[in-house]
């Protein structure tokens, strides 16, 4: 994996991608990303709503950023599914690489984060929850690049 396969104009030019709030949690996930564990993600329709975004389209690329803001990899959409949350399925939840052992605790987690401060400050509002039947975006992706500098 190099940077032979993005260029510099194309880096610049391509959307970024945000994995989670900057922190411990970011850094953990970006990590993954690029040791090639997380190949899939999870995220909110009522997000993209909000945001006014199209889900991402197959063969989409996008520049992940860490905490620091700092692009360290390409990566392309290979999948996107939309389904209610109670039926995200084992094999998304191991392709998360967050090493969630079972649907339940994968669940837990997730909750945890989108019940968050922080979640609720991005979407402008302090009581949102998710249910069953939340509406989830299952995105499978693939790294292309890995642009941190060798060392």
């Amino acid at each position: 994996m190099t940077t032979d396969a993005v260029s510099p104009d194309d880096i610049a030019s391509l959307p970024r991608a945000e994995f989670a709030f900057p922190g411990p949690l970011r850094d953990r996930l970006v990590a993954a990303i690029l040791n090639g564990s997380k190949t899939s993600t999870t995220g909110l329709v009522i997000d993209y709503e909000h945001e006014g975004e199209p889900l991402p389209p197959i063969g989409s690329r996008a520049v992940v950023v860490d905490s620091d803001d700092r692009p360290v990899a390409v990566i392309e959409v290979t999948g996107v599914r939309v389904v209610p949350l109670a039926q995200v399925d084992f094999a998304h939840v191991v392709d998360e690489g967050e090493g969630d052992t079972s649907i339940a605790g994968w669940r837990a987690n997730h909750e945890r984060f989108w019940h968050g401060d922080e979640m609720r400050t991005a979407l402008e509002d302090p009581e949102f929850t998710v249910d069953d039947a939340t509406l989830v975006v299952l995105e499978r992706f693939r790294l292309i690049a890995d642009l941190r500098p060798a060392d």
